[in-house]
């Protein structure tokens, strides 16, 4: 055994795959300390998916040092949220909508790359952004999940396509996909997005070898006519009106978090949110609303449950617990207990005992007023009455975007600490009055956002009686209470202490973590910056100026001798889709890249200011009513904001510089930038309604144009923030 280990190290020295091949990852690999050692084997480095590195050439007292070894220009201009993976020599990472970048982990010479083709018609309900979160490579193969839900087995040599599968079998809702599929025993798993839509969420498991469908669990109940079949849906079903709204699908899409344990024979998948959102709307005599917001452990031969635990019972505030998981074994009153750890967006981090779903402990670590605690003989949250906005609107934290999101967070087992960035901000909600119809493919949130610190500027416009409603709450007497932060902290799950917090610039500057045992935590910045903090105190050690947002998480690897750290760079996804004051990608644009460092490497290259905005060009003359502007407005936000938020700097075209008036129609319900990432919507939207919207725009336009004439004349209307659903 020690002699194979020796081997397995020499050939990882040398660049070479054990066997002569690409990408021969297998379970012996992945349990030996090549896992988050010389190599990076799965998005999370190992196993357990802990983004920490035993490696420690990269240090607080070598950090100053950290320079640039080579980037790679992705030929995109989206949001990066991958983490390589790095086998023998070789880095696998995958870009928008799915497309994979095999290079040379050394000097980023590409080997292959793999594009999709990716039918965005079909896909046109994707939210948000067309991301993707990571590939998996096991024996020879690299799997990818596209946009539109196409599961690629490539070949890891040199990208060929050894077979393809649809996991997307009703075309009519939203559903699409942008996370990393699983490895788990024999099958490879793969979970969809769109609850915001009108999906109904499940995994589906495909033979690693000939990608023949073998098993598929739904996270929730189908309705009445569809059977509840299974042990797992007969549970769920009784926690569900049968009047519920089946027509819109319910959510509980699996959109992120997955990790399989080969010691349980186990996978774990987090649940999304329900829709629509309000459990009045969607389940209208209440219940639990299994399997929403849960983590459940499936058995990978046959996707049945082993079991669940539920962290956001009748979810009504898109509380998903999509987020990371990380698989770790902590000593709990002197005995090792093999646990799993996570840090959705309730605002509570959970410890699990992943053997049978107990929990250990759930300790805030932001703002909540949904629940004062998770009570721990029950499990369950003990909910507040500030956050039930069943009874009418309330201010509720943590947001919908969470206190923690998608961002991985970085579990370091010597110091038993967790890195990751939290979030304090709020939303305003409210229920949307009546029965809200099915919109397919669209937003069917059924619930009123505004972000809390956008409230003050908007509560003059809101209609009167939800006006003096939000007025009259407590919240609104503290202004500054609204306004959202960030932070990096160091978390210790037991105990919820933070040992320490370092401020970002918003409530937007968040990224990916990873955790060495050099002593170091390394985090990107929305303002385009590199940084590098002491384990111990977060002291900032070194900050590099690389020009591209970061979200990404960062990893590592050695080659020859030398420590890598390889970062994904480039600002996007959904739900805040719009750039911020002082970031990178209003200063340089969002050219894709992926950035590489050494240790006495060079200065880091930056990518070109970007060219100054063109002016608003005056607006054509106005054509709509009042009316027909009003239901434009109501229309854009319900449809378009969530990727045009009209603010400079925005990934998606800015309307408000609109030069297209002529041909309106022609792209909005013709699909004539089909190949650029704008679909038609003439399946969703009737002339006349596309009219009123143009009718809005101009608008926009000219309010806009006559601000930029005007600079010191008060805007008639704010800039599109969020939509309200």
């Amino acid at each position: 055994m020690r002699r194979a280990a020796l081997l397995l190290a020499c050939m990882a020295l040398l660049g070479a795959a054990p066997d002569g091949g690409a990408g021969r990852i297998d379970r012996a690999r992945l349990a030996s300390a090549e896992a988050g050692g010389a190599m990076w084997l799965t998005t999370g480095g190992d196993a357990g998916k802990s983004h920490y590195s035993t490696l420690t050439d990269i240090s607080a007292a070598t950090a100053s040092r950290l320079g640039f070894a080579w980037d790679h220009d992705l030929g995109t201009s989206r949001g990066m949220e991958a983490t390589p993976i790095v086998v023998d020599g070789v880095m696998y990472a995958s870009g928008v909508a799915g497309r994979v970048y095999a290079l040379d982990a050394a000097t980023g010479a590409e080997r292959w790359t793999f594009t999709p083709e990716v039918d965005m018609q079909a896909n046109r309900g994707a939210c948000c952004d067309m991301v993707n979160r990571g590939v998996a490579v096991w024996q020879g193969h690299v799997y990818v999940a596209a946009l539109d839900g196409m599961l690629y087995a490539l070949d890891a040599g040199d990208g060929h396509l050894l077979w393809k599968a649809a996991t997307i079998d009703d075309r009519g809702r939203g559903t699409s996909s942008t996370g990393a599929p699983e490895v788990a025993g024999d099958v490879v798993v793969i979970g969809n997005g769109g609850a915001e839509y009108d999906t109904r969420g499940y995994v589906t498991a495909f033979d690693l070898a000939t990608g023949e469908r073998r098993w598929r669990f739904y996270t929730v109940p189908g309705g009445p006519p569809s059977p509840a079949d299974s042990p797992a849906m007969r549970v769920a079903a009784r926690t569900w009106d049968p009047d519920s709204r089946w027509d819109i699908g319910g959510g509980g899409t699996v959109w992120d978090a997955m990790v399989y344990d080969p010691r349980l024979d186990l996978l774990y998948i987090g649940v999304g949110n329900g829709g629509p959102y309000p459990r009045n709307a969607r389940s209208p005599k209440g219940g639990d609303n299994l399997y929403l917001s849960s983590i459940v452990a499936l058995r990978p031969k046959t996707g049945e449950v082993a079991w669940h635990y539920q962290q956001t019972p009748g979810d009504q505030w898109d509380y998903t617990a999509t987020q990371p998981i990380v698989l770790a074994d902590l000593t709990i009153d002197g005995r090792p207990v093999p646990v799993l750890m996570q840090a959705p967006k309730n605002g509570f981090f959970y410890v699990i005992d992943r053997r049978d779903g107990r929990l250990l402990s759930a300790k805030p670590y932001a703002r909540t007023n949904w629940a004062s605690r998770i009570d721990p003989a029950t499990g369950r949250p003990d909910l507040l009455p500030e956050g039930d906005y069943a009874t009418g609107p309330k201010i509720v934290w943590p947001a919908t975007i969470g206190a923690h999101n998608w961002h991985p967070m970085a579990w370091d087992p010597v110091r038993r600490l967790m890195f990751f960035n939290s979030i304090d901000y709020g939303n305003l909600m409210w229920e949307m009055p009546g029965r809200q119809p099915h919109a397919p493919k669209r937003l069917n949130g059924g619930a009123g956002i505004i972000f809390s610190g956008d409230v003050p500027a908007v509560l003059p416009t809101l209609p009167p009686p939800l006006r003096d409603a939000v007025a009259a709450l407590p919240a609104m007497r503290d202004p500054e209470g609204l306004k959202g932060r960030g932070a990096l902290i160091a978390f210790d799950p037991l105990t919820g202490e933070k040992r320490w917090s370092v401020p970002m610039a918003g409530w937007w500057d968040r990224a990916g973590t990873l955790a060495t045992a050099g002593g170091v935590v390394m985090m990107g910045t929305d303002a385009g910056r590199f940084n590098v903090y002491t384990s111990s105190t977060g002291q900032l050690l070194k900050s590099i100026d690389v020009g591209t947002t970061i979200m990404a998480a960062p990893m590592t690897y050695r080659i020859g001798g030398t420590q890598y750290v390889a970062v994904m760079a480039g600002w996007g996804g959904g739900g805040w889709g719009y750039p911020h004051p002082g970031s990178a990608q209003v200063r340089y644009g969002n050219a894709n890249r992926i950035i590489v460092f050494k240790l006495d490497g060079g200065p880091t290259p930056k990518p070109a200011p970007a060219p100054p905005l063109p002016p608003i060009p005056a607006p054509p003359r106005q054509f709509g009513t009042p009316a027909m502007i009003a239901e434009g407005g109501a229309l854009f936000r319900a449809n378009c904001a969530i990727c045009h938020s009209n603010m400079d700097g925005s990934n998606a075209p800015d309307l408000r510089r609109m030069q297209s008036h002529a041909v309106f129609d022609e792209i909005v319900l013709g699909g004539a930038l089909k190949a650029g990432g704008m679909p038609a919507w003439d399946d969703a939207l009737t002339p006349a309604q596309a009219k009123a919207i143009h009718a809005y725009l101009i608008d926009v336009q000219a309010t806009a144009y006559a601000d930029a004439r005007a600079p010191k004349r008060k805007a008639k209307s704010a800039p599109t923030i969020l939509t309200a659903y």
